[in-house]
């Protein structure tokens, strides 16, 4: 029986060499490349790349809102407080409000007018005015709280103490719980501001921005808030 002949063909790819190490290139470009950098992280950085950043901001928005409303229902439940113990009482006297609150007031509204400049600065690639911005708004911050102290050191020497009435108990109340807030609001105001002032505030560290300067606001407001409260039914 005879056999048809078998042809087998062999299709060898070219080899270039490597000059320098007299070696394949294909071999020598897979030892010598560099591995990919990682993803930068960071606050506000997610687990790297786009997606990452996008997810933690949104969980950073989420504990805001959840922040912001535990707060309101706070002070509605100290406002609700107030009113009824204004209503019932027959000892309620007026409290003549510090001249240096109205001070405070205006340094706190110049603050948040100075993040705001800050973050628009930001946005559009000034990074020396938002420093510039949000330094001097965190500095107005901390007057904020100098401030406040001296308003309850003005009423002291009045002889107004947190026992004299109910409206001067709510005051003190009132103003050491807006404090408080102060502080931490504060406290995110110079971690930003150390952040920046290091060239550290990268992309994924802006949702910090963003969520410090919304929590201030937030604060602003609500010291205008108790401030028409006591205007009214101090």
């Amino acid at each position: 029986m005879g056999h048809s002949p078998l042809l087998v063909t062999y299709h060898l790819s070219p080899i270039t060499y490597d000059r320098g190490l007299n070696m394949p290139s294909s071999i020598t470009s897979d030892i010598i490349k560099p591995p990919a950098p990682p993803f930068g992280g960071g606050f506000g950085g997610g687990g790297g790349g786009p997606d990452g950043r996008g997810a933690s901001r949104r969980a950073s928005m989420t504990g805001l809102m959840v922040l912001l409303a535990a707060t309101t229902m706070a002070f509605a439940a100290f406002t609700s407080a107030f009113v009824v113990r204004r209503g019932i009482s027959n000892d309620w006297v007026a409290l003549p409000l510090p001249p240096i609150v109205w001070a405070n007031t205006a340094i706190l509204l110049g603050s948040s007018l100075l993040l705001e400049l800050a973050r628009r600065s930001l946005k559009t690639g000034r990074r020396t005015g938002f420093n510039r911005y949000w330094t001097a708004g965190t500095v107005l911050g901390a007057l904020f709280l100098v401030g406040q102290a001296l308003a309850w050191l003005q009423l002291n020497k009045e002889g107004i103490f947190v026992a004299t009435n109910p409206s001067s108990s709510f005051f003190y109340l009132l103003t050491a719980a807006h404090g408080l807030h102060i502080v931490g609001g504060l406290s995110a105001l110079v971690y930003v501001d150390v952040q920046a002032l290091r060239l550290r505030l990268g992309p994924g560290k802006r949702t910090a921005v963003d969520v410090s300067a919304i929590f201030w606001h937030f604060v602003d407001g609500l010291w205008l808030y108790l401030m028409a409260l006591f205007l009214v039914w101090g």
